[in-house]
């Protein structure tokens, strides 16, 4: 899921595997290895990855369908409570 998350979200922009790598400051090759599942995703890739797209680490990694985060965000005066 996580493989094929990352390969939809880059052909749906019209962006080729060289262009992440760029973004990511790696070899075209190691993006493909992302890609392909041939090697795992480090976290700070992921993060990289989710924020790039505007999508979720949870969607990108499969657990939801979501693509944007839907929990509300607790006020300050709410926190001092």
């Amino acid at each position: 899921m996580l493989y094929r998350r990352i390969r939809d979200l880059r052909e749906d922009r019209d962006l080729l595997q060289k262009d992440i790598a760029k973004l990511l400051n790696c070899s075209q090759v190691c993006y493909s290895r992302y890609e392909s599942g041939k090697r795992d995703i480090p976290t700070d890739v992921l993060i990289k990855l989710a924020d790039f797209y505007g999508v979720t680490t949870d969607y990108i990694l499969g657990r939801t369908d979501k693509t944007e985060n839907n929990v509300p965000v607790r006020d300050k005066e709410d926190n001092k409570k």
